[in-house]
């Protein structure tokens, strides 16, 4: 079975070549057009796929995208209908690009690809996967695991924003949900927005930062930011924010509260805004941790595949392998490394175990 997986039209896109279970080629587009963060179709990245192969699109089994845009847009409307009137203007500059290409990504796909293949049956070839199970099949798949539990975490989906669930040899079992607007994905880039780095890009950076500064507005975000609970299933409080229906990722309240005012992007960093990257990335470990420890308990098992763009936070990580919950520990991101990278074995765990220990000390 000859399996082509793509990810495009979003970020960083990327295509992998997954031959009868064995990954042969894998990259993103950036690789080669030099765009960083490129999002166009992948086709540089499928040649090179192809050619690793060593076959043609035409000996391609089926062909894999990442998503359904469909729910995707089906989410978009009710949002909007949910904020109406507020929030037109951002409405009026989304649904032109819908309306010409976002809802018609099938076609569009389906174009590309008998562009290099015109004898290429679109129709029983291409299938549509769900954002999340992506997400699970991009860790769990490659791991050393038989079986794992699976937990996927980033800024939304179709409707997920945080999975969890089961694998077991070649099945994925998506077990529970949290849905769309509450995403510790985008607590964490309404920081990075109010922090002054750029949203889907900068949140490596406000990881950085936060060591340097001390969690003392944490209280501040449990109390009135987000509601978390014991086993990690959490409410954001949408007062503070503007990303379901404005133009930005928070609003004036999220200042009033801390008592700051939004940093600009070439605004002096100040130890304030170091306080408020510790605090909300002790925030978002102390909710990963919740739902690992969860999800241990809910499985019972040893193993634990991370995925989505909160699985690219190492530090939250590192607070996971020495929780101690899951022997062995696998992670697979949603931005920057890779959508296809898994890594999972214990002696990543104890070198996981070395850094974030080394980091500690240095503080």
């Amino acid at each position: 079975m000859r399996i082509l997986g793509i990810s495009a039209f979003y970020h960083d896109s990327a295509a992998a070549l997954v031959v009868d279970g064995r990954i042969v080629a894998a990259a993103q587009e950036e690789r080669f057009t030099r765009r960083r963060h490129d999002s166009s179709y992948p086709a540089n990245v499928i040649a090179y796929c192809l050619a690793e192969g060593r076959i043609g699109l035409s000996d391609i089994d089926h062909v894999a995208f990442y998503d359904k845009p469909f729910i995707k847009f089906e989410r978009l409307l009710e949002t909007y209908l949910a904020c109406a009137p507020y929030g037109f203007r951002s409405f009026r500059m989304a649904m032109p690009l819908w309306l010409k290409e976002k809802l018609f990504q099938k076609s569009l796909l389906a174009r590309k690809l008998q562009q290099a293949a015109p004898e290429f049956n679109w129709q029983s070839k291409l299938l549509f996967s769900e954002h999340h199970l992506s997400h699970a099949a991009s860790a769990f798949y490659p791991s050393p695991f038989h079986e794992a539990a699976i937990l996927t975490m980033d800024g939304v989906g179709e409707w997920a924003t945080t999975s969890a669930g089961i694998g077991r040899g070649n099945s994925i079992a998506i077990g529970k949900e949290i849905h769309f607007p509450h995403s510790l994905g985008l607590l964490y880039s309404a920081f990075t927005y109010f922090l002054g780095f750029k949203v889907n890009s900068g949140e490596y950076k406000m990881m950085g930062l936060a060591p340097y500064g001390r969690p003392r507005f944490a209280k501040a975000i449990l109390d009135h930011v987000i509601d978390l609970k014991p086993d990690g299933s959490f409410r954001l409080n949408q007062t503070y924010f503007d990303y379901c229906a404005g133009l930005t990722m928070t609003n004036g309240r999220l200042a009033d509260l801390f008592g700051v005012a939004r940093r600009g992007p070439d605004d002096r960093l100040e130890p304030v805004h170091m306080d408020l990257a510790a605090s909300v990335q002790a925030v978002t470990e102390e909710a990963v941790l919740r739902l690992t420890r969860a999800l241990a308990d809910e499985s019972g098992s040893r193993n634990l595949c991370l995925a989505g763009g909160v699985a690219l936070n190492c530090v939250a990580n590192g607070k996971v392998v020495r929780d101690g919950r899951f022997e062995r520990l696998g992670a697979a991101g949603g931005r920057r490394r890779g959508r296809f990278a898994g890594c999972g074995a214990r002696r990543l765990s104890h070198r996981v175990r070395a850094r974030t220990s080394g980091r500690q000390r240095t503080r």
